[in-house]
């Protein structure tokens, strides 16, 4: 059971009033399509947020804004109260996107000692943080494999440590238990447990409205690439199955 966070006044990450619309010209034609219209939400430092949605409601398109990896038509995307693009906040932030691209010829150590030296972690903290990272995603039994060894939750694990070797306050997970079997899910469930447990900030997006239901102290139902609705955990708490009936609710309405 998950206990309330208590609101603070600092905001780790805030969308307010954003709208992306994307426009692609083929053969003469012009394209315009909305990815997200009129978003505002802000996730608390220290909780557990889910954006929750169908396939093409705009979950990925929030999540980029919010990286700075695409920038709003109207609107504001911000970081720890300052407004994006900012490379200096970008430091306290860990990714994970839906199908990461991690070299599956390497082992994890050689895997995370390669990310540690793009994103220019000092040796000796890259050095003392290896371990721990590895031990702490569970994959210290398997880090002499390769990668192409590894089951998808494994490799979600392996993922998220890439994420966190920075040691980062917000982690930005894309579909974090999509495709994965019940062991891998308890498995995922566990370790973000963990890592919110240690005071990181989780924003992820999902589909799959159970695990929601047992990590989040916060939901928001974006359907159609409009957030139509936010939820508290008091909402579903001791109800299993409600957040499915809220969320089905908030579609059809």
């Amino acid at each position: 059971m998950r206990e309330a966070v208590s609101a603070p006044s600092l905001f780790a990450a805030e969308l307010s009033h954003v709208t992306k619309v994307y426009r692609r010209r083929h053969l003469g034609r012009l394209t315009v399509t909305r990815g997200v219209e009129d978003i505002s939400l802000s996730v608390r430092t220290g909780e557990v947020f889910g954006l929750l949605g169908l396939n093409g409601a705009g979950k990925t398109t929030a999540i980029k804004l919010l990286l700075g990896l695409i920038f709003p038509t109207r609107g504001e995307a911000r970081l720890f109260q300052r407004p994006l693009p900012d490379r200096l906040v970008m430091r306290r932030v860990g990714y994970l996107p839906e199908l990461p691209a991690l070299y599956k010829y390497l082992t994890i150590r050689e895997l995370l000692q390669l990310y540690g030296d793009l994103s220019d972690v000092p040796r000796g903290q890259l050095s003392e943080r290896l371990p721990r990272v590895i031990d702490q995603i569970g994959l210290g039994p398997h880090q002499s494999k390769r990668l192409k060894e590894y089951s998808k939750g494994m490799l979600q694990r392996a993922g998220i440590a890439q994420a966190i070797l920075h040691d980062p306050d917000l982690l930005i997970l894309d579909e974090p238990v999509s495709g994965l079997d019940p062991l891998g899910l308890k498995e995922m469930r566990q370790l973000l447990l963990r890592l919110n447990g240690q005071g990181k900030t989780i924003f992820f997006s999902s589909h799959i409205i159970s695990e929601a239901e047992k990590v989040c102290h916060r939901v928001g139902v974006l359907h159609q690439g409009r957030l139509s609705r936010i939820l508290e955990r008091r909402e579903w708490e001791g109800h299993e199955g409600r957040l499915e009936e809220l969320f089905l609710e908030t579609l059809h309405a």
